[in-house]
């Protein structure tokens, strides 16, 4: 521990923002992050309590007392050691993760919590600044191939680790650039994809090769999935070529609307909007890109996706962005004895929503209305809790006015196609089946054929993404050699 005192004499340092007028003018990142004093000042509140529950309130168990300690001791090259012990990527982990692990930390029962997550980001920052990350190629060779399949941060996670075990790694990606949804589906003024570019070039430096515009399998007919794939691959190929295959892919399946009016133009689901400014904000050129310019914008459903939804708008210089969602508003500030150190329900307010938004709650969208084929508006009613259920509230039907309605209500599943070509089976919620466990786990029921992240446990984290991919790759690596050095 730095400061024995330290959590009794140092209140939390948020990291700061860009003033709003001038961060919406474009796409880049806005955050900025804490300097080396400020760094310090915030490890120095670590307590570095006898059970420290932020390890475990992190999905890849942050070695998070270690590095609090390193960073007050301004020993950053160290603490870039402990972080990348657990932790292949966080750069990712630093800007998007929502920090579980701050909602476990011990300070957090009756005080603001150690900003673990500003912690992470400046160490990762440092270490790059600094060139402390390099590659880390194998000593040695296995001869095994392993086909992973979808480059999103369990994909990643998964051909790094097995790629340093010694093994050939090939990355699959159906579409034209490697991150799958870090790279399609976070905003670049969340996060720049020249990380996710830096990290690429250090994967194939020891060893990866990355194989993009391939598709594994076929979408159905009509399929909103994000795909710009050149060429396809049948699985029956890759199980014939590959020792063992790693199904990464992400629950891509958007929740539908299927209301009165759904077809109407206007309506459309987040993951068709967002992957297109991001291709655009990579120097891509598109026909007919969703554009919210001088539109009245709703946005249905109050998570994270639709919050990007309503940032990307506010780029676009949208008339009016409003945000709609079913359940009733949550308390602003959590009963903490009640919920600490589980991830509390409380209201949160997002950047984006800082930058103008209004907001519904316990509202449901009942029929979408327009004229000559084209979206003018929604019909909507207040809903309440009854006996467990969601119920109308008489006299509350409104009509709104609508140009452009994003849907944004979760994921429900992977492609199930790409499954039924490897023929995995799934399990009730229509993700791939598989368990765990240290002995078997996240092996499917198809032999040499495993699977992880968000395809495994349905939509999830970036950092749950990067623990099941760190820990599938010690399943393959253990199902080839027979024992596996990989940390679990």
């Amino acid at each position: 521990m730095g400061k024995i005192t330290g959590f009794m004499e140092f209140e939390r340092i948020e990291e700061g923002y860009e003033p709003v007028a001038q961060r919406v003018k474009n796409y880049k990142e806005f955050v900025i992050g804490l300097d080396d004093a400020q760094a310090k000042v915030q490890a120095a509140r670590c307590m570095d309590c006898g059970t420290p529950f932020c390890n475990n309130g992190c999905p890849v168990n942050n070695i998070i007392p270690d590095f609090n300690d390193l960073v007050f001791s301004q020993d950053w090259k160290t603490a870039i050691e402990v972080l990348h012990s657990t932790n292949n990527f966080p750069e990712f982990t630093g800007r998007i993760c929502p920090a579980p692990c701050e909602a476990a930390c011990t300070l957090n029962l009756n005080d603001d919590a150690v900003g673990i997550k500003s912690i992470e980001h400046a160490i990762i920052d440092k270490a790059w600044a600094e060139g402390w990350v390099k590659p880390e190629p194998a000593s040695h060779k296995t001869g095994k191939k392993v086909a992973v399949v979808g480059s999103g941060p369990a994909g990643m996670a998964a051909a790094q680790q097995l790629a340093r075990a010694g093994h050939d790694v090939t990355l699959f990606e159906k579409n034209d650039r490697v991150g799958g949804l870090l790279r399609y589906g976070i905003p670049d003024f969340k996060m720049e994809k020249s990380h996710i570019d830096r990290r690429m070039k250090q994967l194939e430096a020891e060893g990866v090769t990355v194989r993009t515009g391939v598709i594994v399998g076929e979408l159905p007919k009509g399929s909103k999935v994000t795909n710009w794939a050149k060429e396809t691959i049948s699985p029956a190929q890759l199980e014939k070529d590959f020792d063992a295959v790693l199904l990464a892919g992400g629950s891509e399946q958007s929740r539908d609307l299927p209301i009165p009016g759904r077809e109407l133009e206007g309506v459309h689901f987040a993951m068709e909007f967002l992957p297109q400014q991001n291709k655009v904000n990579a120097g891509d050129k598109l026909k007919g890109q969703l554009r919210a310019d001088g539109k009245h914008v709703i946005v249905i459903g109050g998570g994270d996706t639709g919050s990007d939804c309503v940032g990307t708008s506010n780029r676009h210089g949208a008339a009016s962005v409003t945000q709609f969602e079913v359940m009733p508003q949550p308390p602003e500030q959590e009963n903490k004895p009640l919920v600490w150190p589980y991830w509390p329900l409380k209201l949160r307010t997002s950047s984006s929503h800082e930058e103008g938004c209004e907001r519904e709650f316990a509202i449901s969208t009942k029929e979408f209305v327009g004229k000559n084929g084209k979206l003018t508006g929604l019909k909507t009613v207040h809903v309440e809790f009854k006996d467990g259920k969601l119920v109308e509230i008489a006299g509350t039907e409104k009509e709104h006015k609508a140009d452009l309605v994003f849907l944004a209500m979760g994921f429900v599943n992977p492609v199930a196609s790409i499954l039924e070509g490897f023929k995995v089976d799934k399990d009730a919620r229509g993700n791939a089946k598989a368990s765990t466990e240290e002995m078997g786990g996240y092996a499917t029921n198809v032999p040499k054929v495993f699977v992880a992240g968000d395809m495994r446990r349905g939509q999830s984290l970036v950092v749950w993404a990067i623990r099941e991919g760190r820990q599938a790759a010690r399943a393959v690596d253990q199902f080839l050699m027979g024992h596996s050095e990989l940390p679990r």
